[in-house]
């Protein structure tokens, strides 16, 4: 039976807080077997960390490029120390979130610039030296994400929501990555998305949802609905069977046929949930 696998999703966040252990069990009762979690900075690795273990998903640890301004000095030397601690756990799968954030105008000018940059070589590094792939953070830095992967060469992983060209997407595949793609996918007038997952091969695209962020267009509300005093819908990895109908329909595809392509990707990007899946089967 396919099963569909949530590559990124935030699940220590607050906005789970009323119903965390629920809002998983909905997205298991969906048919959402796995869920990757994402660490931000050294705060939440512990978090991570012990929700993973709870649920029976798998975790990442990494900081965030939006984090460069708030992470003390020692952060790297924390995520150091939490790599060689959990070396051994089979649910960190991965180094993440990091990446480069071009998006947020005083983070890519100046220090602010600087660090991030600084932060995310630093932890490319630490995801070689521990053999464990990344999850990239790519928002209107790709070509900067990639040229850091030409100097930190024998990585792979997944670039998380990915809004890139498609030349971008066939370096990126080239070097052995996968693209994930969740809610912005959803919107009719994301037309050059749209296209590109479209359009894509079959082995580069694995689902995500980025919970409680990107939410598809069935539940986003606009700044007018929401000045209006409508609340901004909460995503969750139980939409992930929809989003990855919707994008299947776009390549002609059945749901179940798709769910099976998606997560082999999965698997095949993040080694150590392979086994992981192997072992729970």
């Amino acid at each position: 039976m396919a099963y569909w696998i949530d590559t990124h999703c935030h699940l220590d966040a607050a906005a789970f807080e009323p119903d965390r252990d629920a809002m998983r069990a909905r997205a298991r009762d969906a048919g959402v077997e796995f869920c990757v979690i994402p660490a931000v900075a050294p705060d939440n690795f512990d978090a991570v960390c012990a929700l993973a273990h709870r649920w029976q998903d798998a975790y990442a640890v990494g900081i965030h490029p939006m984090a460069a301004p708030q992470v003390d000095r020692d952060a790297l030397q924390q995520l150091a120390g939490f790599l060689q601690e959990n070396a051994d756990d089979p649910r960190l799968v991965a180094v993440g979130e990091i990446g480069l954030d071009y998006f947020v105008p005083e983070l890519k000018t100046g220090a602010l610039r600087t660090r991030q940059d600084e932060l995310y070589l630093a932890q490319l590094k630490l995801a070689r030296d521990h053999g464990l792939p990344v999850l990239l953070h790519v928002r209107r830095s790709v070509d900067e994400v990639l040229k850091g992967l030409r100097q930190i060469r024998g990585l792979a992983g997944i670039a998380h929501a990915f809004n890139g060209s498609r030349q971008q997407a066939d370096i990126f595949l080239e070097m052995g990555f996968k693209l994930g793609f969740g809610g912005a996918v959803t919107f009719e007038r994301a037309t050059r998305l749209r296209t590109l997952a479209a359009e894509l091969p079959d082995s580069a695209i694995v689902m995500e949802t980025d919970a409680p962020d990107i939410p598809p267009h069935w539940l986003y509300r606009t700044a007018a609905e929401r000045a209006a005093g409508a609340a901004q819908g909460r995503n969750e990895p139980a939409e992930v069977p929809r989003i990855g109908a919707e994008l299947a329909a776009l390549r002609a595809l059945a749901p179940a046929p798709w769910a099976q392509r998606t997560t082999a990707n999965a698997l095949a990007a993040l080694p150590r949930l392979a086994a992981l899946a192997r072992a729970q089967a």
